[in-house]
Formats: C-alpha cells, sequence, structure tokens
C-alpha cells in the first residue's frame, strides 16, 4: 500500500474535532498512488478523501487545493476541499500537512472505449476554459530544469542506446519554446486512473496534485499518450481523433497546436519515461510503493519519433 505515514482511527477521531464532518465511521487506506498517502474516509456525513502531502509543503498546497475549489464551483467534476472550522482547506495531521476532500462516484476505465476518450476530451476542455479564470500561477516543476536534474540522476541505470535517446530527448525539448501556445492551468496528469467514469460519463477528475501552468496542448498530448494508445506504444488513430474532436468542439484548437502537436506528445512521453525512471530506481522510503514500469513510456517515446506525423483531427 502506498501509505508512507499511518494514521489510527484516534487520530482521525481528534484532527476530524476540527471539521463540520461529523462521527468518524470508516478509514481506509488507498493503495494507489507514490506521492502522498491517502485514505478513504467515511463519516455521519459521507463520504472523503483524506490526503497527507509526503512532498509538497504548506506554502505550495493553496494553489492545489484553491484550484479544486474553483473547478468545483464552475461545474467541474473534481474533489471539493472542505474547509476547517477556521475556514481553511489545509490543516496538519501526524506533522504533515493534511486537507480532507468531497468522494466522487465512478471507477476507472482500464479498456477505454471510443465513447470514454471522446467525454474525457471533452471534460479536459471544459477543464482548460473554467482554468482561465483561475488567477494563481504554478510554473511547471518539472520542466526543462527539471527534465536535465532528473536525467542526470537516472544515467547510471541505463544502456548505451537508452543514454542516447534520453540526451537526444532532453537537448531537444530544452530548445524548444511552446510559450506562443495557449496557456493556462492544466492537469498534467490526466491517466485513466485519475479519472472516474460511470459508463461513458465522466465522474470525477481527481489527483490534481501535478497541476500547474503551461501549454494546454500539453495537458492534451499527456492526456492522449494515457488514454489512445494501442498496447505496443502505438497511437490508436480512431480513439485519439475521437478525443481530439471532442476537446476541439469545446477548445478549438490553433493551427499553431497542429504544428506542435508531434513534438508536444514526444514531451509528454518523455516527461513520465523520467519520472517512472526515477521512482524505479532511486525510490523513497515507505511501506511500499507502486513504481509502474518505465519502459512502457520508452516505448512511447520511441513510437512516436518513428511516426511524427502523429494522428490529428
Amino acid at each position: 500500500m502506498a501509505v508512507f505515514t499511518s494514521v489510527s482511527e484516534a487520530e482521525l477521531t481528534v484532527w476530524l474535532n476540527n471539521y463540520s464532518l461529523g462521527q468518524l465511521l470508516e478509514l481506509q487506506g488507498i493503495a494507489s498512488g507514490i506521492e502522498n498517502t491517502n485514505y478513504f474516509v467515511t463519516t455521519s456525513n459521507g463520504r472523503f478523501v483524506l490526503t497527507l502531502f509526503e512532498i509538497l509543503n504548506a506554502d505550495e498546497l493553496p494553489f492545489y487545493l484553491n484550484l479544486m475549489a474553483h473547478l468545483a464551483r464552475h461545474g467541474i467534476p473534481c474533489p471539493n476541499p472542505v474547509a476547517n472550522r477556521a475556514n481553511q482547506y489545509l490543516g496538519t495531521l501526524k506533522d504533515k500537512p493534511a486537507g480532507i476532500v468531497s468522494r466522487l462516484g465512478g471507477k476507472s476505465a482500464t479498456s477505454p472505449t471510443n465513447a470514454q476518450c471522446a467525454a474525457i476530451g471533452a471534460m479536459l476542455g471544459q477543464t482548460h476554459i473554467a482554468g482561465q479564470s483561475f488567477s494563481q500561477i504554478m510554473p511547471n516543476p518539472r520542466g526543462a530544469a527539471w527534465r536535465a536534474t532528473t536525467a542526470s540522476l537516472v544515467r547510471a541505470f541505463l544502456n548505451a542506446e537508452q543514454l542516447a535517446l534520453l540526451d537526444s530527448e532532453v537537448a531537444l525539448h530544452a530548445r524548444q519554446n511552446f510559450s506562443p501556445l495557449p496557456q493556462g492551468v492544466i492537469h498534467a496528469d490526466l491517466f485513466r486512473d485519475n479519472v472516474l467514469m460511470e459508463d461513458d460519463r465522466v465522474g470525477g477528475l481527481i489527483d490534481f496534485y501535478f497541476a500547474c501552468s503551461d501549454a494546454l496542448l500539453y495537458d492534451v498530448a499527456i492526456t492522449v499518450n494515457d488514454w489512445c494508445m494501442n498496447p505496443d506504444g502505438t497511437l490508436d488513430e480512431t480513439k485519439t481523433q475521437s478525443f481530439l474532436r471532442a476537446y476541439d468542439a469545446v477548445r478549438p484548437l490553433l493551427a499553431s497546436e497542429r504544428d506542435a502537436w508531434p513534438l508536444m506528445l514526444r514531451l509528454a512521453a518523455l516527461r513520465f519515461w523520467l519520472s517512472r525512471l526515477y521512482d524505479q530506481h532511486l525510490p523513497r522510503d515507505g511501506e511500499l510503493i507502486h513504481a509502474h514500469d518505465p519502459r512502457h513510456f520508452e516505448r512511447i517515446l520511441k513510437n512516436h519519433i518513428a511516426a511524427p506525423q502523429a494522428v490529428w483531427l
């Protein structure tokens, strides 16, 4: 279980005295996730998710909590932070920053259909539009500097072919400037396991703790790289077009975004290849960390390089 900090029912009961959430009925650790400690919490007033933040500090967290509250107010189905009796979203539990949010219905789609890809494409477009009125800015913490640093840390674990690929891609994207593309707040991690589906309807978007300010197209590429992939790491043309057409119907894509699309897919693949390499080879202490296989995004990256005329609208 990806629980780095254990919380007992007695400890949580004391902490919940700061909230108007009723009596604690159940506390259950959540097995997924590699960044934070998460628990399902059931009280006499409803179902919630408790998060203890293991990496982000108290100064960084208001951006994410305020963003979720903003999106929820604008009709996006995302976790809505619960304010405590002092009207604050953020508290402290076991000497860690902690917050509690509403729990959403639905379940992750392991093998998305065309209709589900279209649904998440439309929802991502709606999220990007809703985020345009969010005033806070968070520069992407996993931008060029992070890529260079992380690449230097994982080099020792790669063979010669992998090193050549990594070095060339990091250098290539360090030379790019995507700032002229439409910018805004992005989720930056909208994988299938961060979306709750109710049949073909999006029931919820979760885990906003990689959200940042960046090119909106980067968010599209990250999402397509997970939702619209064949098992061999190549783009599924039908699913990709279903996704992009639904997104475009909500936020029309520009010609400049079309031109940037092949490189953006590669950048999105590189980002997750790097983070998975780091998580696999340099894990931090915890009860158990579920590290994803980095070879998956290595294959995706290679396929994007081999087929630069990426599927578009």
